[in-house]
C-alpha cells in the first residue's frame, strides 16, 4: 500500500483492517466473500455532518467508518466483482497493492452482515 495517500493508510486510519493488531475474522475466508459484495439492505451508508464521516445506519444504531472502509463499501454496488473493486481504488487514489487491505475490509464487512 502506498503511504502517499492517506485515505487508504492505516497509520492515519487506525480503525482500517490492516492497521497495527487489527486481523479479518478468522472464520471468514476468501471464499465467504461475496463474489460481488453489496450492501445489506438492513444497512444504509450516508455521510454523517456531525461525526464528518460516513456511517453505516441499521435499525439498532450506526458504525462509524473510516475514509478507506468508506470508499471500499461505495464500490460494493453488486455489479462489480472483488477485483474490479480494487482496481478502482487502486485508479482512484494512484496506487497499487491494495488487494489484501480490500479482501481483509471485506472478511470484516462479510463477517457482520454488512455486505452480501
Amino acid at each position: 500500500m502506498s503511504t502517499s495517500d492517506s485515505r487508504l493508510d492505516p497509520a492515519t486510519h487506525p480503525a482500517s483492517p490492516g492497521a497495527a493488531g487489527r486481523t479479518p475474522p478468522a472464520d471468514i475466508t476468501p471464499e465467504a466473500i461475496p463474489a460481488q459484495p453489496r450492501l445489506n439492505r438492513l444497512f444504509r451508508l450516508q455521510w454523517e455532518p456531525a461525526q464528518q464521516a460516513h456511517v453505516l445506519l441499521y435499525p439498532e444504531g450506526m458504525v462509524k467508518l473510516n475514509a478507506s472502509a468508506a470508499a471500499i463499501l461505495e464500490c460494493c454496488d453488486g455489479q462489480r466483482d472483488v477485483p474490479a473493486i480494487v482496481a478502482e481504488l487502486e485508479t482512484r487514489y494512484k496506487t497499487e497493492g491494495l488487494t489484501p487491505d480490500v479482501h481483509a475490509w471485506l472478511a470484516t464487512a462479510t463477517h457482520h452482515r454488512w455486505i452480501v
